[in-house]
């Protein structure tokens, strides 16, 4: 009925909204969930609901602002279950250690300071714009955060956080992550992935995040069945492009250039640049580069197998 006019067209992805807030705060202690309902709820809510009203595109909003009530979310988890305090009782520190400790996807918490602000929750802490860095690279502490909020989080969907896996742990560019066959993974014990002239062990909980793409390939009804890419595109034969999982990984707040110089940087630390460069497909001049880079000359080298 909507199709012929008979009804007006219904928003669907706001009512999906609705039931996700829900889900998200059910089991969550009265500390955290009344802070994070009324950011849900009065800010983000009120204007996916105007927006739905005039007949806009709702998705690209949702998406935004569930993103920004995960990360109030982790925060407010963290602050009662670390201090015992509260949003009213939250200090500008507990805001700056938040911040310097995890990944950049933090700075999302913004918003809701500025709410809490102007609805008078706390008045007293702020967190400014995230200023870009001059040199792209992350700490040693941001890219385990990443880690881990890829292997476990809800930012991204399955192919995405599996790419940028890819990349925090072996520094592969998006161009060869996206021309990977699911021919170059062998799961044995353990599994393997080969990017260069030998394997590579693909370590647990990652083994099992590669276990569900390899199930669960996105596109394969458009792409079809035989397709041998491990990120099949929307087209019959053809990947991904590198360019979607870069705007894909941006929306989320990571850096690939960061993530991978970092990568690069820690691999020829543990083990020769030659062997880094022979595993991981790059040159070995850009694999001692990285080491000069990093500190480390390598003058004493010794073979060493890559882990």
């Amino acid at each position: 009925m909507e199709h012929h006019g008979l009804l007006p067209p219904r928003d669907r992805w706001l009512p999906r909204f609705e039931q996700w807030i829900d889900d998200k705060l059910i089991d969550l202690p009265a500390e955290v969930a009344r802070p994070a309902r009324h950011f849900a709820t009065w800010h983000h809510l009120r204007r996916i609901r105007a927006l739905a009203d005039t007949g806009g595109d709702t998705q690209p909003s949702v998406r935004s602002a569930k993103q920004e009530i995960t990360e109030t979310v982790k925060f407010l988890s963290w602050l009662w279950s670390t201090y015992g305090r509260t949003i009213e009782t939250c200090t500008q520190r507990d805001v700056d250690q938040w911040i310097a400790t995890g990944p950049t996807t933090r700075y999302t918490l913004r918003t809701f300071l500025v709410i809490c602000k102007r609805d008078r929750l706390n008045a007293t802490v702020q967190l400014g714009h995230r200023a870009p860095k001059t040199s792209p690279s992350l700490t040693q502490e941001q890219r385990i955060a990443w880690i881990r909020e890829l292997l476990t989080g809800e930012c991204e969907t399955l192919p995405y956080r599996v790419a940028g896996v890819l990349i925090l742990l072996y520094a592969q560019p998006l161009k060869s992550i996206v021309r990977l066959q699911t021919s170059s993974i062998v799961d044995g014990n353990p599994m393997v992935i080969t990017f260069g002239k030998h394997p590579v062990d693909v370590p647990e909980p990652f083994a099992q995040l590669v276990r569900d793409l390899l199930s669960h390939r996105t596109n394969l009804r458009t792409s079809g069945h035989g397709n041998p890419w491990l990120f099949p595109g929307t087209h019959a034969g053809d990947h991904l492009h590198p360019d979607t999982i870069m705007h894909r990984l941006r929306l989320i707040g990571m850096s690939n250039l960061g993530a991978r110089n970092s990568a690069l940087d820690d691999l020829v630390l543990e083990c020769p640049p030659p062997i880094v460069a022979d595993a991981l497909g790059y040159s070995h001049q850009v694999a001692f580069h990285h080491a000069e880079r990093s500190g480390e000359t390598w003058a004493r080298y010794a073979g060493r197998r890559i882990r």
